[in-house]
C-alpha cells in the first residue's frame, strides 16, 4: 500500500532523486505548518474576519437587484418605448383583488375610501378603481379587482413600499369582504419563513460526520470550518450587492452550495489527516501531509468549480452573473477556511483526535477489519464484468434523462405560492371570476396612429387562444397604445408559451404589413419566455466554455486525453439525470408535488455547480489510482486501490451534500425545492453510480490506454505531477502494449 492513502496525492514535483523518504513540503504543506505553529493567529485572523465583514455588512445593508433585463427581445423593447413614451405600463402593477357574495357595490364606500389612502402612498403611480371599469368586475358582481400601478418595475420599488399597500388593502377587510393582492412586487414583500431547510442540512451532516468519526469533536471540526467560510461569505456578498448586481435570491442559494462545498472540502482533508494518524505520523506531521496531499485536491477542484461558475457570464443574463460571482466567491472562501483555518483547528484539537483515531485503528486490527475491504471487493466484482456494470448503469441513468428532453422552461408564479398566501389567494379569486388566462395578461404595444391601434386590437381578439383583449390604451404622448390580451389557458400551461409565439412569428408581421404600426409582444409572461429562450440559446455556448476549460485542466493534471474525455461525458450524464427527476417531479407533478415549468435559470446554475463539484470526486479517485499506477505499473491493481482508499470518504462526503441539498427541499420556495432536488439528485448519482460503479468499469476497460497522450501533445502541455514519487516513464502511444487488459 502506498502511504498516501486516503487521498489524491499532491500537486508537486516529484522528490529529489536518492531521497524518497524525504519529500520535499510543497506550498500547502507549508501554509498548513505556518496556520499549526501560530494556530491561534490563524484562528483570531478569521474571527477578525469575520467580524468586520458582519459588522461592515449590517451597516451597509443589502442592495440585492433582480435584473432579468433581456436587450433586443420583444418584452425588453416594448418596456423601453414605454418608459420612453410616457406610458403607465413601463411601471409594474398590484392587483387589489376584492370579493363579497352580496356583490362589490354593498362595499362601494369603505372601498373607494381604501383605494384613495393607497394612491396617496409612495411608490404608487395611479390607481384604477373597479367602479369605474365594468371589466374589472366579473359576470356575477361579486369579484372585481383595483389595479395599482408602480413608479417603476417591481424588483425596483422598495419593498416598504410595498408592504405600505399591502397593510392599507388589507385594514379595509370586513367579515363579508375579502381582499387579497397579486403582482410580483407582493410575491417579493412577503416573508419568506424561517431557515428550516439550513438547520435541517446542518443536523443532518452532523449526524453523519458523528456516525463517519464516532467523535463529536472529530465531527465539528469540518462543520466549524464550513460555517466560518459562509458566514463570511454570507456578508461579503452583501457588500457586494452594493457593487454588482445581484439577485435577492442569492443568498438562500450561496447558503445551500456553500454549506455543501464547505463540509465536503473540509472533509477530504480532515479524512487524509486521519489516515496520516493511523499511519504513525504525530498531529503536526500528519496536519502538513494532509494539506500537501488532499489539500491540494481541494485547491484544483474548487478553482475547476470557480471556472464552471465564471461561465455563467458567457451567457450574458443580468443576474445570473451575480448569482455566479456570489458563488464563485463563496466557493473560494470555503476554500480558503480549508487551507488556512482547519490546519489550525486540527492543531488545537490534534491529540484528541489523534488518541482516538488510534483506538478505533486497535480496535479494528483486534478484530481483523481492514480498511475498504467492502470497496476493494465492490471494485474486484466490477473488474470481473466491467462491460455488463457499465452498460446497465450507463442505460439508467440515461432513463432517468429521457423526460429532460421535454422540459419546459420558466418562471414560479403565485399560482405556486402556498395557498394561505395573501398573492395565491388573490391568483385564485382573478382565475375563478374571470378565468384561468387573467393572471398571465400579453402586453401588446402598437406604435402607430389611433386607426392602426384599433385595427390590431380587433385582429388580436379573434387569434386562436385569446380569451379577451382590453380596449386600445393610448400612451400620454399619442405615439403608442397598449392592448392587454388575455390567453385561453394560465400562465405555466404550454399553451401560453405557444400563443406568444404565435402572435410574434404569425400575426404580428401580418398587422405590421396590414395597417403599418410596429407591434411588439410584451408584459411578464412575454419576458418570462423571452428569458427562457434565451436561456435555451446560449446553453450550447455556456456548455463548450466550462467543459473545455475543465478538461484542459484535467490533460494537466493526469496527462491523458481520455481521462478528461471521460470526465466529460459522465459529468454530462449526471447533470442529465438530475434535471431528468426534475423534470418529472416538478413538470409533470409526481409525488403530489404541484405541475409547473422549470426555472428558467436553474439548469445553468445546477450545470455549472455539479460539473464543478464533480471534479473533486473525480480528482480524489483518479488521483488515487493514478498514484498507484505510477508506482506499480499494475493498472487493475490501481483501480482496486482507488476505490478501496477513496470509497468510503467519497461516499461520505457525498451523503453530506445530498442531506444539505435535499434538506431544501423542506423550504417553502418552489425555486429552492428544484434547486435543492436537482443537486441533490445530481450528487447521489455522482457519488454512488458513476465514481463506484461506472468510473472503474471504464478504466479497467481503458487499461493502460487510459494514461495515453501523443507525444507532441506531451512535450507542450506543462507538467503538473499530482503525485510527489520518483517519477516513472510516462505512458504514450509507442509504449501502450498491443492488447488494452
Amino acid at each position: 500500500m502506498s502511504p498516501t492513502r486516503g487521498a489524491a496525492a499532491p500537486l508537486a514535483p516529484p522528490a529529489p532523486p536518492g531521497r524518497p523518504d524525504e519529500p520535499r513540503v510543497g506550498r500547502f504543506g507549508a501554509l498548513a505548518g505556518w496556520a499549526q505553529r501560530h494556530r491561534w493567529a490563524a484562528l483570531l485572523i478569521w474571527v477578525a474576519v469575520l467580524a468586520a465583514v458582519t459588522l461592515g455588512s449590517s451597516s451597509a445593508g443589502s442592495a440585492y437587484k433582480n435584473d432579468f433585463a433581456l436587450p433586443g427581445t420583444d418584452s425588453q423593447t416594448a418596456t423601453d418605448l414605454y418608459t420612453k413614451h410616457g406610458a403607465a405600463q413601463a411601471g409594474d402593477s398590484v392587483d387589489i383583488v376584492l370579493k363579497d357574495s352580496r356583490g362589490l357595490g354593498t362595499d362601494k364606500a369603505a372601498v373607494d375610501k381604501m383605494l384613495a389612502e393607497a394612491k396617496g402612498l409612495p411608490g404608487v403611480a395611479e390607481v384604477r378603481s373597479p367602479y369605474d371599469d365594468a371589466s374589472a368586475v366579473s359576470k356575477d358582481g361579486t369579484i372585481g379587482y383595483a389595479t395599482v400601478t408602480l413608479d417603476g418595475k417591481a424588483e425596483a420599488v422598495p419593498k416598504d413600499e410595498i408592504t405600505a399597500i399591502i397593510d392599507t388593502a388589507k385594514g379595509a377587510e370586513t367579515d363579508g369582504l375579502q381582499i387579497e393582492l397579486g403582482g410580483d412586487a407582493v410575491r417579493g414583500a412577503e416573508e419568506k419563513g424561517s431557515p428550516t431547510a439550513e438547520l435541517a442540512g446542518v443536523g443532518a451532516a452532523v449526524i453523519i460526520l458523528g456516525l463517519l468519526f464516532g467523535s463529536l469533536v472529530a465531527a465539528a471540526v469540518p462543520l466549524i470550518t464550513a460555517l466560518f467560510a459562509v458566514g463570511s461569505a454570507l456578508c461579503l456578498i452583501v457588500l457586494a450587492s452594493h457593487i454588482f448586481t445581484i439577485a435577492d435570491f442569492t443568498p438562500p442559494i450561496t447558503m445551500l452550495v456553500g454549506l455543501g462545498v464547505g463540509i465536503d472540502y473540509a472533509l477530504l482533508i480532515f479524512y487524509r489527516y486521519r489516515h496520516e494518524l493511523t499511519d504513525g505520523a504525530d498531529p503536526a506531521e500528519a496536519g502538513r501531509k494532509a494539506l500537501d496531499a488532499a489539500g491540494r485536491t481541494v485547491f484544483f477542484a474548487g478553482c475547476t468549480v470557480i471556472i464552471a461558475l465564471l461561465g455563467l457570464v458567457a451567457l450574458g443574463l443580468g443576474s445570473l452573473q451575480g448569482v455566479a460571482l456570489a458563488l464563485a466567491l463563496t466557493v473560494l472562501t470555503t476554500m480558503a477556511a480549508s487551507l488556512l483555518l482547519l490546519p489550525a483547528l486540527l492543531a488545537f484539537f490534534g491529540q484528541r483526535i489523534q488518541r482516538h483515531v488510534l483506538k478505533q485503528a486497535a480496535k479494528a486490527a483486534a478484530k481483523g477489519k481492514v480498511e475498504g475491504r467492502r470497496w476493494r471487493a465492490m471494485a474486484a466484482a466490477v473488474q470481473r464484468r466491467p462491460l455488463p456494470a457499465l452498460l446497465v448503469a450507463v442505460l439508467g441513468l440515461l432513463a432517468l434523462s429521457a423526460p429532460a428532453l421535454g422540459m419546459r422552461l420558466g418562471f414560479a408564479d403565485a399560482g405556486n405560492d402556498p395557498k394561505t398566501t395573501t398573492t395565491r389567494q388573490a391568483y385564485d379569486l382573478l382565475a375563478e371570476g374571470f378565468g384561468p388566462g387573467f393572471n398571465g395578461p400579453l402586453v401588446v404595444l402598437a406604435q402607430g396612429d389611433e386607426a392602426a391601434s384599433q385595427a390590431v386590437r380587433a385582429e388580436l381578439a379573434k387569434a386562436d387562444g385569446v380569451a379577451a383583449a382590453s380596449p386600445a390604451m393610448p400612451s400620454e404622448d399619442g405615439a403608442l397604445s397598449t392592448v392587454i390580451v388575455y390567453p385561453a389557458t394560465s400562465p405555466q400551461d404550454a399553451g401560453t408559451p405557444d400563443l406568444v409565439h404565435h402572435l410574434r412569428d404569425d400575426l404580428a408581421p401580418e398587422l405590421e404589413r396590414d395597417t403599418g404600426a410596429k407591434v411588439l409582444v410584451g408584459g411578464a409572461t412575454a419576458a418570462s419566455q423571452d428569458f427562457a429562450d434565451t436561456v435555451s440559446k446560449r446553453l450550447p455556448l455556456f456548455v463548450a466554455v466550462v467543459v473545455g476549460l475543465s478538461s484542459l485542466l484535467l490533460m494537466l493534471v493526469f496527462r491523458s486525453v481520455l481521462i478528461p474525455l471521460k470526465a466529460a461525458l459522465l459529468n454530462l450524464l449526471s447533470i442529465a439525470a438530475a434535471l431528468g427527476v426534475m423534470t418529472l417531479v416538478f413538470q409533470h407533478g409526481w409525488f403530489g408535488v404541484q405541475s409547473g415549468p422549470i426555472e428558467a435559470f436553474l439548469p445553468v446554475l445546477i450545470f455549472a455547480i455539479v460539473f464543478g463539484l464533480s471534479m473533486d470526486y473525480e480528482v480524489f479517485l483518479v488521483g488515487r489510482i493514478h498514484e498507484e499506477w505510477e508506482r506499480t505499473q499494475d493498472h487493475s491493481l490501481a483501480v482496486r486501490e482507488g476505490l478501496a482508499t477513496t470509497g468510503k470518504v467519497i461516499t461520505a462526503a457525498g451523503a453530506i451534500m445530498i442531506v444539505v441539498f435535499g434538506a431544501f427541499m423542506l423550504s417553502a420556495d418552489r425555486m429552492l425545492q428544484q434547486f435543492g432536488l436537482g443537486l441533490a439528485v445530481a450528487i447521489l448519482v455522482d457519488a454512488l453510480v458513476i465514481r463506484c460503479l461506472i468510473v472503474p468499469a471504464i478504466m479497467q476497460l481503458l487499461g493502460t490506454w487510459a494514461w495515453w497522450l501523443p507525444a507532441p501533445l506531451a512535450r507542450w502541455l506543462p507538467k503538473v505531477a499530482l503525485e510527489r514519487i520518483a517519477e516513472a516513464p510516462e505512458p504514450s502511444r509507442d509504449t501502450l502494449p498491443a492488447e488494452v487488459n
